[in-house]
């Protein structure tokens, strides 16, 4: 289990002694992950905003609790979750979604493929195809891009996105790969389509160009 680092603990227990300033020093490396964690939740940036501002307070306010026992940043990860997936059920925006059960086979075709990073990165640099990346990542549905946006983005490890879960790594695994799987597939007939000279790099996708 990844434990939280000394010098925050160190921070924690001078916060909790009445050196408040010292919160925004703690919570300044996060504050990109809380705000893209609630905006995998919610697809809302003013919304997102304003539960990222909410898990920060809960988290202050709830400080004393922190036991070490997971990094800090996992522990406010997890409360910007709950935040963020609170507010989606009061809004009644979305339905909530049960993701690992057996009809979620036909959400994804498991290709035999690699990661879906091996895309040209050159090709990545393209503005167009940035696009439809994203808009490739907003349409997965909500566990699967909270999991893509925690690992590939902001590179939390396996066992960091399981603690902030509350579930087994493997089914983080799990998860990471059909998100992986349903943007190759979501993408792969705009790769085909305006980059047909990089047949290679579709071998991936099946076989066929």
């Amino acid at each position: 289990m990844v434990q939280a680092l000394p010098k925050e603990l160190e921070w924690i227990a001078r916060i909790l002694q009445g050196e408040r300033d010292l919160f925004h020093e703690l919570i300044r490396p996060y504050e990109r992950v809380v705000y893209m964690t609630a905006v995998s939740i919610l697809r809302d940036t003013a919304e997102a905003e304003d539960a990222a501002q909410e898990a920060m307070i809960k988290a202050y306010r709830g400080l004393g609790s922190f036991r070490g026992d997971a990094k800090f940043s996992t522990w406010l990860t997890s409360i910007t979750m709950n935040e963020a997936r609170s507010r989606l059920r009061k809004s009644s925006r979305v339905k909530v979604e049960s993701l690992d059960n057996a009809d979620q086979q036909e959400d994804y075709t498991p290709f035999l493929v690699a990661d879906w990073r091996e895309i040209p990165s050159e090709t990545l640099e393209r503005e167009e195809l940035a696009k439809h990346i994203e808009q490739a990542i907003q349409n997965l549905p909500p566990s699967y891009r909270e999991v893509f946006l925690l690992r590939d983005k902001e590179e939390m490890s396996i066992e960091e996105i399981a603690q902030a879960l509350g579930v087994k790594a493997n089914l983080v695994k799990v998860r990471l790969f059909r998100a992986r799987m349903m943007l190759q597939k979501q993408l792969a007939p705009y790769l085909k389509r305006e980059l047909p000279q990089r047949r290679r790099w579709f071998s991936w996708l099946g076989g066929r160009a």
